[in-house]
């Protein structure tokens, strides 16, 4: 089978377990961090649960900062999934404003899935937060939202069970084709190379190699001291491409492909997904346009395109 309609199928798959009967409209209200944490949600959640997103696509989940609508959806909440490890610094202002009845659930840090270390920057040894990138990952997100929304909301526990073993046969079969789809680049160019350390656990799925100039995005950005050590490292390996983020400006990137001559590709959407009308529209998406960004300019194999 072509691999792009390999892609399309698992992507149209994806669409009908999210379409799925939901139950009659409801007034829970549910709040997630960032837009990748929303996606998941409604996986499980269904149509007629109101999801609420507190940093908007395209935003920095890092560096986002609490406004007044913010505030009225947490008043009015009754659960905010959010990922937890320090992704977001404003998640502490959110819980010294919540109530007792309302539930905050960190799906990073309770996932049953094995944490990787952040390996440079201001928070070196620190959880990694970007568990997501990984559909093992995603799939254990999806794990803790189903236990959680079961428990508020009993009386559907079967309906959201059934939603999340949808969306988990989902990312099994995806995480399969993006193993195919990266298979055929060469040993000698898999390391990816960004500014913010955010696809650690994707390269670790996968067989990468991984470096970052900085851990995370809410740290000091760019020290001469990391570039010039990130721009050492690159004469030493030389990679075919260096990548940059759609949340973080590419000034860093773009500085360190000039300095060694190397293809600058991107973006990579992590810590948001696009527009609706974007490459990253969703987290299959997502997934899939980090694959065939990679595959393109790590230089995959071309058969079968």
């Amino acid at each position: 089978m072509d691999k792009r309609i390999s892609w399309i199928i698992t992507l149209l798959l994806v669409a009908t377990f999210i379409s799925s009967p939901s139950f009659a409209a409801s007034s829970a209200k549910i709040i997630a961090s960032f837009s990748v944490i929303e996606d998941l949600v409604k996986r499980v959640a269904g149509d007629d649960i109101s999801i609420t997103t507190i940093v908007p696509i395209g935003e920095d989940v890092h560096r986002w900062e609490l406004t007044p609508p913010n505030v009225l959806a947490v008043e009015e909440a009754d659960i905010v999934f959010y990922n937890g490890h320090g992704l977001e610094p404003w998640i502490r202002h959110l819980k010294a404003m919540a109530s007792d009845r309302l539930t905050l659930v960190a799906l990073a840090e309770m996932a049953d899935y094995p944490t990787l270390t952040l390996q440079q920057g201001q928070y070196e040894g620190s959880p990694d937060p970007h568990m997501w990138m990984a559909p093992q990952g995603a799939a254990a997100y999806i794990d803790v939202i189903t236990h959680t929304l079961s428990a508020r909301f009993p009386e559907r526990a079967d309906a959201f069970r059934t939603r999340a073993e949808e969306a988990k046969d989902a990312l099994s079969l995806l995480d399969q084709q993006v193993i195919e789809r990266l298979e055929g680049i060469p040993h000698t160019n898999r390391l990816i190379t960004m500014s913010e350390a955010a696809l650690s656990y994707f390269a670790h799925a996968y067989g990468f190699e991984f470096a970052a100039i900085w851990g995370l995005n809410s740290e000091t950005m760019g020290s001469a001291h990391d570039m010039a050590s990130m721009s050492e490292r690159l004469v030493d390996k030389r990679p075919p491409a260096l990548f940059f983020e759609s949340t973080t400006p590419d000034i860093h990137m773009d500085a360190l492909a000039r300095e060694t001559g190397l293809t600058l590709a991107g973006p990579l959407y992590v810590d948001t997904l696009s527009e609706a009308d974007g490459p990253a529209y969703n987290y299959p998406a997502l997934l899939h346009h980090t694959t065939e960004l990679l595959h393109e300019a790590l230089g995959g194999a071309r058969a079968e395109e």
